[in-house]
C-alpha cells in the first residue's frame, strides 16, 4: 500500500511539471523573466536579481574563456548524484527546469548563489518564484560546498556548449 502511495505521489509530481510542453513553457518562463526582472529591484530593494542572494559576486566567481575539463568532470559526477533526479540536461522539465542554456540566461554568481543558497532566493527572486509556480516543487538545499557549486557551474557551461 505504501509503495502505491509513493508511486502515485511521484506520478502526480511528474504530471504537474512534465507535461511535454517544454518549448511553450520555456517561452512562458522567458515572458515571466522579462516582466519580473524589471520589477525585482522595486519589490526587494536590497536584492540584486543579477547576483542573487549569497556570498558569490562577479569578483569572487572567476571563469575562464574555455572549459576547465577537470572541474567539468567533477561537476558531472555531482550532477549525476544530486541533480539528475530533478533536472534534465536539455530544455525539457523533469521535476525542475531543464539546464540547457542556463549559463546564457544567468550570471555565474547567480547560479552559484542559487545552488548553494536556494531558500532565500526562492523567497526573494521573482524569476525563481515564477518557476516555482510552474513546477510546484521547491528546490531542496543539497548542502553543496563552494567547490561543488563551482564544478557544477563548469559542467553547466560545458553542457551549454562552451569549448
Amino acid at each position: 500500500m505504501k509503495k502505491i502511495f509513493v508511486i502515485l505521489t511521484f506520478a502526480s509530481i511528474l504530471y504537474a511539471c512534465g507535461d511535454g510542453e517544454s518549448k511553450s513553457e520555456s517561452k512562458t518562463e522567458e515572458a515571466v523573466e522579462a516582466t519580473t526582472e524589471g520589477t525585482a529591484a522595486n519589490a526587494n530593494p536590497d536584492y540584486d536579481p543579477k547576483r542573487g542572494e549569497g556570498k558569490f559576486t562577479a569578483e569572487t566567481v572567476k571563469i575562464g574563456t574555455t572549459i576547465d575539463a577537470t572541474m567539468a568532470t567533477e561537476g558531472e559526477k555531482i550532477q549525476s548524484v544530486k541533480c539528475s533526479a530533478c533536472h534534465k540536461l536539455t530544455d525539457e522539465k523533469l521535476v525542475g527546469p531543464g539546464w540547457a542554456g542556463v549559463t546564457t540566461r544567468r550570471n555565474p554568481e547567480w547560479i552559484m548563489n542559487f545552488i548553494t543558497n536556494p531558500d532565500p532566493m526562492i523567497d526573494k527572486d521573482p524569476v525563481v518564484q515564477a518557476s516555482l509556480e510552474l513546477c510546484l516543487v521547491r528546490m531542496p538545499n543539497q548542502s553543496l560546498t563552494d567547490d561543488d557549486a563551482r564544478h557544477l557551474l563548469e559542467f553547466m557551461r560545458k553542457n551549454d556548449g562552451v569549448k
